[in-house]
C-alpha cells in the first residue's frame, strides 16, 4: 500500500470534503495513494488530513466554473474523480452548471492533464427522458464526460447512507421534532440504499483498473425497500413512533411550489424531487444481467442498512444518544 504513495501516485477528488468525498479520500489513502481534495473552501477541509499520513492528503481550491482552477487541481494526477453534484438547483449552482458544464470541465481537464483514469459519480435515475431536471442533467453530464474522456467510468448509486447522510438523518430529525411524517406518493417508491463506504470502495476499484472503460455501473445495496418501509425503519432506529401521512404527488408538488421562496436548506421538498419520486430508484435488470454492479467491482458483500444505520440514528432517541447506558 505504502509503495503507491512513495512512488508519487496522485488521485484528485473533486468534492473531496463532502459526504461521499471524505469516505473516498479515506479509501484512497488506505490504499497508499496521495490524495488531492479539490474543494471550493480548503479552509473547511481540515477534517481530511487525519485520514492519511503526514503530507498524504492535501486540500486545494477549485471551482468548476473556473477552468484554470480545475486545471491546477488535476495537474500531475494519475486518477481524477468527480463527485460534485447538487440536490437543489439554485442560482449559480444550477443543475446545468454543476451536473453538465461542471462535469464537462473536469473531464476535459483530466484528459488534457494525461490522467489514466477518470471516474464520474452520477446517480440512478440519470435519464435524458427523465421527468425531473435532476435526472435529465445527470444524464447530460454523463454524455458530456464521455465526449471529453471516452474511457471514463460512470458510477450510478441509489440513495447513499452513512453517518452524514441526508436521508435517514433528515427523516429521523423530522420524527424527533414534528408530529407526523409525509409519505409522498403513498410511500410506494422503491429504493436500494447503498452504504457510502461501499461506494468509496467501488470508486477506488474503478480507479485502479477493475472497471471496464467507458462503462456505466449501477450501485445498490443488498436490500430493495419501499419509501414507507425505510421511514418505518428510521423511526424504529430513532426510537420514535410518529404518524405517517400519505401525501399524493399532486399535493407534494404544491408544497414544493409553495416553498420555492425559502432557502434551499429549508425547503421540505422541491417539485423536481417529487417528479423523481414517481420512478423507482433501484439497480436495473440490464445492469444486473450485464454485470455492471458492485459485485463486478469486487464488493461482493455490501453492507446492509441494519449494520450501519442504527448506530448513527441513536442520537435521535427521546432520551439522547447514551440513554441505554444510564438504564
Amino acid at each position: 500500500m505504502a509503495d503507491t504513495w512513495e512512488q508519487g501516485a496522485l488521485a484528485t477528488v473533486f468534492g473531496g470534503s463532502g459526504f461521499v468525498g471524505r469516505h473516498t479520500v479515506r479509501a484512497f489513502a488506505r490504499k497508499g495513494w496521495r490524495v488531492r481534495a479539490a474543494v471550493r473552501r480548503p479552509d473547511l477541509a481540515g477534517h481530511l488530513q487525519p485520514m492519511g499520513g503526514v503530507g498524504q492528503i492535501m486540500a486545494v481550491q477549485a471551482n468548476l466554473r473556473y477552468p484554470a482552477s480545475v486545471a491546477r487541481a488535476v495537474d500531475g494526477a494519475r486518477v481524477v474523480v468527480n463527485l460534485v453534484g447538487v440536490l437543489v438547483s439554485a442560482g449559480r449552482q444550477s443543475f446545468e452548471a454543476v451536473h453538465v458544464e461542471g462535469a464537462r470541465a473536469v473531464a476535459k481537464a483530466a484528459k488534457a492533464a494525461g490522467a489514466d483514469q477518470f471516474v464520474h459519480v452520477s446517480a440512478i435515475g440519470a435519464d435524458r427522458d427523465s421527468a425531473g431536471r435532476y435526472g435529465r442533467t445527470k444524464a447530460a453530464g454523463e454524455a458530456a464526460v464521455l465526449a471529453e474522456f471516452p474511457e471514463a467510468i460512470i458510477l450510478r448509486p441509489s440513495i447513499i447512507f452513512g453517518p452524514e447522510d441526508e436521508f435517514f438523518n433528515r427523516f429521523a430529525a423530522m420524527a424527533a421534532q414534528g408530529p407526523m411524517l409525509p409519505l409522498v406518493g403513498g410511500g410506494r417508491t422503491k429504493f436500494q440504499p447503498v452504504y457510502v463506504g461501499d461506494v468509496a470502495s467501488a470508486i477506488v476499484a474503478a480507479a485502479e483498473g477493475k472497471a471496464k472503460p467507458g462503462t456505466v455501473y449501477e450501485l445498490g445495496g443488498p436490500e430493495v425497500q419501499t419509501f414507507r418501509r425505510l421511514i418505518e425503519r428510521t423511526q424504529q432506529y430513532a426510537g420514535r413512533d410518529r404518524a405517517m401521512m400519505p401525501m399524493p404527488f399532486w399535493m407534494a408538488s404544491l408544497v414544493g411550489a409553495a416553498s420555492c421562496i425559502l432557502p434551499s436548506g429549508l425547503r421540505p421538498i422541491t417539485t423536481d424531487q417529487v417528479r423523481m419520486l414517481k420512478s423507482d430508484n433501484v439497480v436495473s435488470d440490464a445492469a444486473q444481467k450485464e454485470g455492471r454492479t458492485l459485485a463486478a467491482l469486487g464488493i461482493t458483500a455490501p453492507h446492509a442498512i441494519s449494520s450501519i444505520v442504527p448506530q448513527y440514528l441513536e442520537q435521535y432517541q427521546p432520551k439522547g444518544q447514551y440513554a441505554h447506558y444510564r438504564g
